[in-house]
Protein backbone atom coordinates (compact mmCIF):
# COMPACT_ATOMS: atom_id res chain seq x y z
CA UNK A 1 0.00 0.00 0.00
CA UNK A 2 1.17 3.30 -0.97
CA UNK A 3 0.36 5.90 1.50
CA UNK A 4 0.43 9.68 -1.14
CA UNK A 5 0.73 7.78 -3.78
CA UNK A 6 -1.32 9.84 -5.86
CA UNK A 7 1.19 12.72 -6.34
CA UNK A 8 4.40 13.32 -8.00
CA UNK A 9 6.73 10.28 -6.51
CA UNK A 10 3.76 8.29 -6.12
CA UNK A 11 2.81 7.94 -9.37
CA UNK A 12 6.25 7.16 -10.61
CA UNK A 13 6.72 4.66 -7.86
CA UNK A 14 3.70 2.89 -8.82
CA UNK A 15 4.16 2.92 -12.25
CA UNK A 16 7.92 0.68 -11.27
CA UNK A 17 5.91 -1.58 -8.80
CA UNK A 18 3.32 -2.10 -11.40
CA UNK A 19 6.39 -3.24 -13.94
CA UNK A 20 7.24 -5.61 -11.36
CA UNK A 21 3.73 -7.15 -10.95
CA UNK A 22 3.53 -5.99 -7.34
CA UNK A 23 -0.22 -5.42 -6.17
CA UNK A 24 -0.24 -1.67 -4.75
CA UNK A 25 -3.23 -0.20 -3.42
CA UNK A 26 -3.28 3.38 -3.35
CA UNK A 27 -5.59 5.53 -1.03
CA UNK A 28 -6.99 9.01 -1.99
CA UNK A 29 -9.72 10.55 -0.56
CA UNK A 30 -10.89 11.40 -4.22
CA UNK A 31 -10.93 8.68 -6.41
CA UNK A 32 -10.70 11.02 -9.33
CA UNK A 33 -7.63 12.82 -7.86
CA UNK A 34 -5.86 9.40 -9.44
CA UNK A 35 -7.26 8.41 -12.17
CA UNK A 36 -3.76 8.33 -14.01
CA UNK A 37 -2.99 5.17 -11.51
CA UNK A 38 -6.29 3.14 -12.30
CA UNK A 39 -4.64 2.06 -16.15
CA UNK A 40 -1.83 0.27 -14.29
CA UNK A 41 -2.14 -2.96 -14.63
CA UNK A 42 -2.00 -4.26 -10.63
CA UNK A 43 -2.90 -1.23 -9.06
CA UNK A 44 -5.85 -0.54 -7.06
CA UNK A 45 -7.23 2.93 -6.40
CA UNK A 46 -9.50 3.38 -2.92
CA UNK A 47 -11.16 6.03 -2.11
CA UNK A 48 -10.23 6.70 1.53
CA UNK A 49 -9.53 9.32 4.42
CA UNK A 50 -6.22 7.97 5.81
CA UNK A 51 -6.81 10.56 8.77
CA UNK A 52 -10.10 9.16 9.53
CA UNK A 53 -10.40 7.17 12.38
CA UNK A 54 -9.76 3.36 11.89
CA UNK A 55 -9.16 3.84 8.29
CA UNK A 56 -5.58 3.21 8.27
CA UNK A 57 -6.23 -0.38 10.63
CA UNK A 58 -8.96 -1.34 7.78
CA UNK A 59 -6.41 -1.24 4.92
CA UNK A 60 -3.35 -2.05 6.64
CA UNK A 61 -4.89 -5.55 7.07
CA UNK A 62 -3.72 -8.34 4.76
CA UNK A 63 -0.48 -6.13 3.37
CA UNK A 64 2.79 -6.99 3.55
CA UNK A 65 4.21 -3.85 3.00
CA UNK A 66 3.45 0.26 3.64
CA UNK A 67 4.90 2.84 1.93
CA UNK A 68 5.05 6.45 3.25
CA UNK A 69 5.19 9.36 0.37
CA UNK A 70 3.02 11.82 2.21
CA UNK A 71 4.65 15.26 2.88
CA UNK A 72 3.91 18.89 2.86
CA UNK A 73 5.93 22.49 2.68
CA UNK A 74 3.53 24.31 4.48
CA UNK A 75 0.98 23.39 6.90
CA UNK A 76 0.33 21.27 9.69
CA UNK A 77 4.10 20.05 9.75
CA UNK A 78 3.48 18.13 13.14
CA UNK A 79 0.10 16.45 11.80
CA UNK A 80 1.86 15.28 8.55
CA UNK A 81 5.05 14.23 9.39
CA UNK A 82 5.08 13.13 12.93
CA UNK A 83 1.28 12.33 13.93
CA UNK A 84 0.63 10.44 10.59
CA UNK A 85 3.52 8.25 10.91
CA UNK A 86 2.74 7.42 14.44
CA UNK A 87 -0.76 6.18 13.54
CA UNK A 88 1.07 4.25 10.80
CA UNK A 89 3.28 2.31 12.79
CA UNK A 90 0.21 1.78 15.30
CA UNK A 91 -1.49 0.32 12.46
CA UNK A 92 1.10 -1.85 10.81
CA UNK A 93 1.56 -3.24 14.50
CA UNK A 94 -1.87 -3.72 15.06
CA UNK A 95 -2.61 -5.84 11.41
CA UNK A 96 0.67 -7.48 11.42
CA UNK A 97 2.42 -5.82 8.69
CA UNK A 98 5.94 -6.69 8.34
CA UNK A 99 7.45 -3.80 6.18
CA UNK A 100 7.50 0.18 5.98
CA UNK A 101 9.32 2.12 3.56
CA UNK A 102 9.34 5.92 4.75
CA UNK A 103 9.93 9.35 3.01
CA UNK A 104 11.57 12.20 4.55
CA UNK A 105 14.34 14.33 3.72
CA UNK A 106 17.74 15.23 3.26
CA UNK A 107 19.08 17.82 5.91
CA UNK A 108 16.14 16.76 8.63
CA UNK A 109 17.47 17.47 12.23
CA UNK A 110 16.47 17.82 15.46
CA UNK A 111 18.00 20.95 15.11
CA UNK A 112 17.02 21.89 11.99
CA UNK A 113 16.49 25.72 11.07
CA UNK A 114 13.28 24.90 9.81
CA UNK A 115 9.66 23.29 11.27
CA UNK A 116 9.96 20.86 7.91
CA UNK A 117 12.81 19.75 8.61
CA UNK A 118 12.60 19.22 12.33
CA UNK A 119 9.45 17.88 11.89
CA UNK A 120 10.20 15.25 9.49
CA UNK A 121 13.38 14.56 11.62
CA UNK A 122 10.74 13.58 14.47
CA UNK A 123 8.92 11.38 11.88
CA UNK A 124 12.21 9.69 11.46
CA UNK A 125 12.51 9.25 14.83
CA UNK A 126 9.00 7.44 15.00
CA UNK A 127 9.07 5.16 12.35
CA UNK A 128 12.90 3.80 13.24
CA UNK A 129 11.88 3.48 16.64
CA UNK A 130 9.23 1.27 15.74
CA UNK A 131 9.95 -2.09 17.93
CA UNK A 132 9.02 -5.40 15.21
CA UNK A 133 8.94 -3.45 12.36
CA UNK A 134 11.21 -3.64 9.36
CA UNK A 135 11.94 0.02 8.67
CA UNK A 136 13.79 1.69 5.78
CA UNK A 137 13.93 5.66 5.58
CA UNK A 138 14.65 7.84 1.91
CA UNK A 139 16.12 11.31 2.61
CA UNK A 140 15.95 12.65 -1.09
CA UNK A 141 17.20 15.81 -1.69
CA UNK A 142 14.67 18.08 -4.24
CA UNK A 143 13.23 15.25 -6.99
CA UNK A 144 13.24 16.21 -10.38
CA UNK A 145 11.02 14.53 -13.49
CA UNK A 146 8.11 15.14 -15.81
CA UNK A 147 5.29 16.75 -13.19
CA UNK A 148 7.62 18.01 -10.70
CA UNK A 149 6.70 21.15 -8.99
CA UNK A 150 10.18 22.42 -8.83
CA UNK A 151 11.78 23.32 -12.88
CA UNK A 152 8.49 23.18 -14.01
CA UNK A 153 6.85 26.07 -11.99
CA UNK A 154 10.51 27.78 -12.89
CA UNK A 155 9.45 27.09 -16.43
CA UNK A 156 5.97 27.98 -16.10
CA UNK A 157 7.28 31.83 -14.37
CA UNK A 158 9.23 31.92 -17.46
CA UNK A 159 6.36 32.41 -19.75
CA UNK A 160 4.88 35.54 -18.47
CA UNK A 161 8.15 37.11 -16.43
CA UNK A 162 11.09 38.80 -18.39
CA UNK A 163 13.13 39.15 -14.94
CA UNK A 164 12.96 36.25 -11.85
CA UNK A 165 13.62 37.97 -8.70
CA UNK A 166 15.31 35.25 -6.77
CA UNK A 167 15.28 34.26 -3.26
CA UNK A 168 18.30 32.64 -1.59
CA UNK A 169 19.99 32.32 -4.97
CA UNK A 170 23.11 30.91 -3.46
CA UNK A 171 21.36 27.63 -2.14
CA UNK A 172 22.89 24.18 -2.65
CA UNK A 173 20.80 21.27 -4.23
CA UNK A 174 22.02 17.81 -5.63
CA UNK A 175 18.49 16.93 -7.51
CA UNK A 176 17.56 13.25 -7.85
CA UNK A 177 15.74 11.72 -10.94
CA UNK A 178 12.75 10.76 -9.83
CA UNK A 179 13.12 7.21 -11.68
CA UNK A 180 16.06 6.55 -9.68
CA UNK A 181 14.14 7.42 -6.06
CA UNK A 182 11.07 4.86 -7.12
CA UNK A 183 13.76 2.22 -8.21
CA UNK A 184 15.83 2.21 -4.73
CA UNK A 185 12.90 2.06 -2.83
CA UNK A 186 10.95 -0.88 -5.28
CA UNK A 187 14.83 -2.51 -5.06
CA UNK A 188 14.62 -1.93 -0.80
CA UNK A 189 11.38 -3.55 -0.34
CA UNK A 190 12.85 -7.06 -0.45
CA UNK A 191 16.29 -6.16 0.71
CA UNK A 192 16.90 -7.29 4.20
CA UNK A 193 20.21 -5.18 3.68
CA UNK A 194 17.86 -2.42 4.04
CA UNK A 195 15.87 -2.90 7.43
CA UNK A 196 16.72 -0.37 10.01
CA UNK A 197 19.08 1.91 7.15
CA UNK A 198 18.26 5.72 6.24
CA UNK A 199 19.14 6.41 2.66
CA UNK A 200 20.59 9.59 1.66
CA UNK A 201 19.33 9.90 -2.01
CA UNK A 202 20.69 12.67 -4.47
CA UNK A 203 21.51 13.14 -8.29
CA UNK A 204 25.11 13.34 -9.59
CA UNK A 205 25.89 17.07 -9.33
CA UNK A 206 25.30 19.92 -7.07
CA UNK A 207 23.96 23.27 -8.31
CA UNK A 208 22.79 26.69 -7.25
CA UNK A 209 19.29 27.37 -7.32
CA UNK A 210 19.84 30.66 -9.34
CA UNK A 211 22.24 27.86 -11.62
CA UNK A 212 18.71 25.54 -11.75
CA UNK A 213 16.60 28.36 -12.05
CA UNK A 214 18.41 29.22 -14.82
CA UNK A 215 18.73 26.19 -16.55
CA UNK A 216 15.31 25.82 -16.48
CA UNK A 217 14.27 28.77 -18.16
CA UNK A 218 17.00 28.00 -20.89
CA UNK A 219 15.81 24.41 -21.70
CA UNK A 220 12.36 25.85 -22.31
CA UNK A 221 13.97 28.41 -24.76
CA UNK A 222 13.18 31.78 -22.82
CA UNK A 223 16.39 31.93 -21.00
CA UNK A 224 15.57 35.02 -18.47
CA UNK A 225 17.46 37.48 -16.45
CA UNK A 226 17.19 36.04 -12.99
CA UNK A 227 18.26 38.45 -9.96
CA UNK A 228 19.37 36.78 -6.99
CA UNK A 229 18.08 38.95 -3.75
CA UNK A 230 20.11 39.04 -0.67
CA UNK A 231 19.59 37.74 2.47
CA UNK A 232 16.88 40.21 4.01
CA UNK A 233 15.22 40.82 0.69
CA UNK A 234 14.76 37.00 0.37
CA UNK A 235 13.24 36.77 3.46
CA UNK A 236 10.49 39.29 2.66
CA UNK A 237 9.98 37.64 -0.23
CA UNK A 238 9.16 34.54 1.33
CA UNK A 239 6.84 36.64 3.90
CA UNK A 240 5.08 38.14 0.88
CA UNK A 241 4.60 34.92 -0.82
CA UNK A 242 3.47 32.87 2.09
CA UNK A 243 0.62 35.72 2.37
CA UNK A 244 -0.24 35.15 -1.68
CA UNK A 245 -2.47 32.75 -3.21
CA UNK A 246 -0.89 29.72 -4.24
CA UNK A 247 2.42 29.88 -1.63
CA UNK A 248 5.02 29.98 -3.63
CA UNK A 249 7.02 29.98 -1.00
CA UNK A 250 7.28 30.86 3.16
CA UNK A 251 9.50 31.96 5.54
CA UNK A 252 10.09 27.93 6.77
CA UNK A 253 10.87 27.43 3.26
CA UNK A 254 13.56 30.14 3.38
CA UNK A 255 15.11 28.89 6.78
CA UNK A 256 14.59 25.28 5.10
CA UNK A 257 17.08 26.29 2.00
CA UNK A 258 19.61 28.26 5.04
CA UNK A 259 20.70 23.87 5.15
CA UNK A 260 22.82 23.32 2.10
CA UNK A 261 20.47 20.19 0.22
CA UNK A 262 22.98 18.23 -0.99
CA UNK A 263 24.61 14.70 0.36
CA UNK A 264 27.78 13.71 1.72
CA UNK A 265 30.74 13.60 -0.46
CA UNK A 266 31.30 9.96 -2.00
CA UNK A 267 27.32 8.72 -0.74
CA UNK A 268 25.99 7.11 -3.83
CA UNK A 269 22.62 5.53 -4.26
CA UNK A 270 21.87 2.12 -3.07
CA UNK A 271 22.02 -1.31 -4.90
CA UNK A 272 24.00 -0.63 -6.84
CA UNK A 273 22.06 2.56 -9.22
CA UNK A 274 23.59 4.87 -11.22
CA UNK A 275 22.22 8.34 -11.06
CA UNK A 276 20.57 9.92 -13.80
CA UNK A 277 21.92 13.40 -14.23
CA UNK A 278 19.21 16.50 -14.78
CA UNK A 279 20.23 17.24 -18.19
CA UNK A 280 19.76 14.12 -19.62
CA UNK A 281 16.23 14.11 -18.03
CA UNK A 282 14.84 17.74 -17.85
CA UNK A 283 15.09 19.01 -21.70
CA UNK A 284 12.70 16.92 -22.88
CA UNK A 285 9.89 17.89 -20.22
CA UNK A 286 10.29 21.03 -19.79
CA UNK A 287 10.54 21.73 -23.77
Amino acid sequence: MILGGAGFLGRHLAAELARRSVEVTVPSRRRERAKHLIVLPTVDVVEADINAPGVLERLARGRDAVINLVGILHGSFERAHVELPKAIVAACRAKGVPRLLHVSALGAAPDAPSEYLRSKARGEQVVLGAEGLAVTVFRPSVVFGPEDRFLNTFAWLARYLPVLALACPKARFQPVYVGDVARAMADALDAPSAHGKRYDLCGPREYTLKALVEYACAATGRPRLVLGLPPRLSYLQAWVLEHSPGRLMTRDNYRSMQVPNVCASGCTLPFGLAPTALEAVAPAYLQ
